[in-house]
């Protein structure tokens, strides 16, 4: 009797416990705020495009090289006497600076002896012209007879001004191998290499060293095929930036000077010189821009009129995301005019007053509703002509 009425009680008690316990719970739990309801709709930042004319920049890169190369030969020969102390090798010269001395004593002889033979030249022309006037004299007297030009000492009047020619040639000879004897500078120079020394014999014509005129300096750049349509119509003369990097950056003014005409045939790919004056600034307190350096030059190309600068992350497959007067995404396919650093400038495809989406969502759909998170519409204006 008692084990049936513990069947039934059991599972009343069993419940009684269960109702207390869930009682127990929802008094100590804490207070669950009512669940917001979530906005799905995405946040963009836009701005408002405008068309801006743009000045092109054209960069390339290329060496500085010497504008002019010269092995140095002696027109005399004799003996080494003296040399310039910076005509070492990366020695720096004047122009006009002795760089090296020839043993002159032979060729003082040889002055001496040409002014010798034109004294006694010009002595036995004015002898000639002496007697050729005694002759003059003499055939007026002379009647009813032919008077020959050999009477008259015409023959040795000429003979007599042709010796004094010959004589001071021969002295104007002697004095240029005299001045040889004393090498100069011919230009501002960097001493390459130099092959001779104090007591060395050398003769004529034979080369004795190699400088590289410092005066001024070229940079040969080749201009990529999508460049060239944005080249100025006439490019010589136009001023651009020389750009040397390295421990510190350092720009010097050049010009360009050619086109060189050709079009390389394993780069498709035409060149430009660029003349920079001074490069080891001998006569400014400019960084020197040695030979051989790797350098940029920048160039301000042809002028585009209406253009839309867009940072290039925000096209992608030739298409550009607008928001619509519904505030909806619409895509824009555009036609990319030209690439510049981060940059893409769109000739086509977007007009003005196109709001722009910076802050694409991750899924973009046609027709989708976006909401603005900028407090007001920006205009997009070319501002990279200010800030490059």
């Amino acid at each position: 009797m008692f084990k049936r009425s513990i069947k039934w009680i059991l599972p009343f008690a069993i419940l009684g416990v269960a109702a207390g316990g869930f009682m127990l719970v929802e008094q100590t739990a804490p207070e669950i705020d009512d669940q917001k309801q979530v906005d799905t709709i995405p946040r963009v930042k836009t701005q408002i495009l405008q068309a801006e004319n743009h000045q092109v920049q054209i960069s390339s890169f290329g060496e500085v090289v010497p504008l002019e190369r010269t092995a140095l030969s002696t027109q005399v020969s004799g003996e080494v006497t003296s040399w310039h102390p910076n005509f070492v090798a990366g020695g720096v010269v004047k122009r006009g600076e002795i760089l090296f001395t020839i043993e002159k004593d032979n060729y003082q002889a040889a002055v001496l002896q040409a002014q010798a033979q034109l004294a006694q030249a010009q002595a036995t022309l004015i002898e000639e012209r002496a007697k050729a006037k005694v002759a003059e004299r003499q055939a007026k007297k002379i009647k009813d007879t032919q008077v020959s030009d050999l009477y008259l000492r015409i023959p040795q009047v000429l003979s007599a001004e042709a010796s004094v020619k010959s004589a001071q040639a021969a002295l104007r000879r002697a004095n240029r191998d005299l001045a040889n004897c004393e090498v100069e500078a011919p230009y501002d120079a960097l001493v390459v290499s130099r092959s001779i020394g104090v007591g060395q014999y050398i003769t004529s014509g034979a080369q004795v060293a190699e400088l590289n005129n410092i005066e001024s300096a070229e940079v040969m750049v080749p201009i990529a095929g999508f460049d060239a349509p944005f080249l100025p119509d006439n490019i010589v003369g136009v001023k651009a930036d020389v750009i040397s990097k390295g421990r510190t950056n350092s720009v010097r003014d050049g010009v360009i000077m050619r086109d060189l005409g050709v079009v390389d045939s394993a780069t498709r790919m035409a060149n430009l010189v660029i003349r920079i004056d001074d490069p080891y600034a001998l006569k400014t307190d400019a960084k020197p821009l040695p030979f051989g350096s790797y350098v940029e030059v920048v160039f301000n190309g042809k002028q585009i009129p209406n253009l839309f600068k867009v940072p290039q992350e925000l096209v992608t497959d030739d298409r550009v995301w607008i928001i619509d007067q519904e505030d909806k995404l619409v895509p824009k396919t555009v036609h990319v005019l030209r690439e510049e650093q981060a940059n893409f400038y769109i000739d086509s495809g977007v007009k003005d007053g196109d709001e722009l989406v910076l802050t694409v969502p991750e899924f973009p759909q046609i027709g989708m509703s976006v909401v603005r998170s900028n407090d007001r519409s920006e205009v997009l204006v070319n501002q990279g002509a200010a800030s490059e």
